[in-house]
């Protein structure tokens, strides 16, 4: 008789899951001294990507998370194309010129017809707006320089609810960030206070063509009206960036009558993001000027050891071309009718979600009509629960949708916020309002964490008769912050 021996240390006969890469643990911090196969390496990393979020559901990001697929066969093709070599892909360098060209006149630059518009493409709105700041603060200098005046205390006057990349700007690039504060019911910068901020060291006051925190337009017509009669009155000729990260393919197609754009004379560079609305994946951004003496040419540097001379503003170098042929593709793909229907759907469900929310008869709306289609809502009632919790207990049912606090002089306002996006239909919008429903009423059924979790379980009697409401509001904020925070770090979240 023959006997067979089976060889049990052979890990072809073995699947996946019954391989010994599946029981050993891989160094995590630092490379390990052996290769594995390179279907184990894909698996274990599949494996542990599963316990991330689901972008779909991902209600805090403005951020694109779909596109056709024709589109994604599109960036799969041009992953391994770097955009800054430029000779040896020139149709790419076209494409990203006539996107250029095509927002321009979208934003209604004064271009004539056979007329190049100025701009990038960049990773995203915060390198757009680093790249429009530092074109602002090196015009300012040179008039100052110019006049023989001091030019080591430039500023930009900005609300105190821009996104932080205003911050980083002003912090790495030493300008002085002047803020204005908000209000309660009031949650954007007010252009009549902007104006009253601005002096001689001004570079320029920035408008939000779309808050972060509740989507809201800034009236960028109201303050070009207050700068033109300031300048003239004082000689400071104080310029307006418009930040359209979020709104600015928004407003051409459902509020083409808006006055924001280049049609004002003093706003004199728009940045938006392709990927938000511009609806692309994450990665592309673009930054346009209203004329080529906006850029001061002294910031552009030209380069040839890449086969050919090529001009070049950025603060990278490398990157890749995948989002600029997306953004190409959506532009030419859907047209002005295209966008204009997309927009019109996300605010057609916007109003669906608010509706629903409203109904309940817990929650105060804090977004507006006009803006960007997003759903910010607050708690009428905090003296059992808050917004964090509600926030927490959304995540069970696969929901992402973020609570947070307002900037300075309303940080007592803590509200949930809902993006629309294109992917957001209806049926997931009158989902997630039953969702909504179903965890207050876990939360009614429960007894207060507020007052458990922080040690302060006199709240609802002792503390509100000796304390203003707001006060005991910043109280709740901030405790059940320290206990989120805390909860991460025991989960090892960084």
């Amino acid at each position: 008789m023959v006997l067979t021996k089976t060889a049990t240390n052979d890990e072809s006969v073995c699947t996946m899951f019954g391989s010994r890469y599946v029981r050993t643990t891989l160094p995590k911090y630092e490379i390990g001294e052996n290769s594995i196969p390179k279907d184990a390496a894909f698996q274990i990393i599949k494996d542990e990507l599963m316990l991330d979020g689901n972008p779909r559901l991902n209600l805090a990001s403005f951020v694109t998370t779909w596109m056709e697929p024709e589109c994604d066969k599109l960036i799969m093709d041009s992953i391994n194309k770097n955009y800054v070599d430029m000779d040896e892909y020139p149709v790419t360098t076209e494409f990203q010129n006539r996107c250029v060209n095509i927002i321009a006149r979208l934003f209604n630059a004064p271009l004539k017809e056979s007329e190049t518009a100025v701009g990038v493409g960049t990773v995203g709105s915060s390198e757009a707006i680093m790249l429009a700041g530092l074109a602002f603060k090196r015009k300012w200098q040179n008039r100052r320089k110019a006049e023989g005046k001091p030019y080591d205390k430039p500023n930009i006057v900005t609300g105190a609810n821009v996104q932080v990349c205003w911050e980083k700007f002003a912090r790495y690039f030493e300008v002085e960030l002047k803020e204005v504060k908000l209000s309660e019911g009031y949650y954007v910068m007010d252009p009549d206070k902007a104006a009253e901020m601005v002096d001689e060291n001004t570079i320029c006051v920035a408008a939000i063509l779309g808050s972060t925190l509740n989507g809201e337009f800034e009236d960028v017509k109201r303050l070009n009206d207050l700068l033109v009669k300031k300048n003239e009155e004082t000689g400071w000729n104080t310029p307006i960036h418009v930040d359209a990260a979020s709104g600015g393919f928004i407003a051409p197609f459902i509020y083409p009558e808006l006055e924001w754009d280049f049609r004002l004379p003093l706003v004199k560079s728009i940045n938006v993001s392709g990927h938000k609305y511009g609806l692309v994946y994450a990665g592309i951004g673009w930054v346009v000027w209203r004329a080529s003496e906006d850029l001061p040419e002294e910031l552009i540097f030209h380069i040839n050891y890449l086969g050919s001379d090529q001009p070049t503003f950025t603060l990278n170098f490398s990157k890749g071309s995948s989002q600029i042929i997306a953004q190409y593709y959506q532009l030419i793909r859907l047209g002005f009718e295209g966008y204009k229907n997309v927009m019109e759907n996300c605010i057609e469900n916007m109003v669906i979600l608010k509706e629903g929310i409203d109904k309940t008869e817990r929650f105060n709306i804090v977004s507006k009509d006009q803006g960007v289609p997003v759903v910010a809502f607050s708690l009428k009632d905090h003296s059992f629960h808050n917004e964090f919790e509600i926030s927490e207990m959304l995540r069970r049912f696969g929901w992402i949708v973020p609570a947070y606090t307002m900037p300075a002089d309303a940080q007592h306002i803590t509200v949930l916020r809902v993006v629309i996006r294109e992917d957001f239909s209806r049926t997931l919008a009158e989902r997630l309002v039953v969702d909504i429903v179903k965890v207050l009423h876990e939360l009614d059924t429960l007894p207060s964490k507020i007052s458990k979790k922080m040690g302060i379980e006199g709240i609802a009697d002792n503390v509100k008769e000796k304390k203003m409401e707001k006060e005991v509001l910043m109280e709740v904020i901030v405790g059940w912050r320290k206990f989120v925070k805390d909860r991460k770090k025991m989960n090892g979240v960084c």
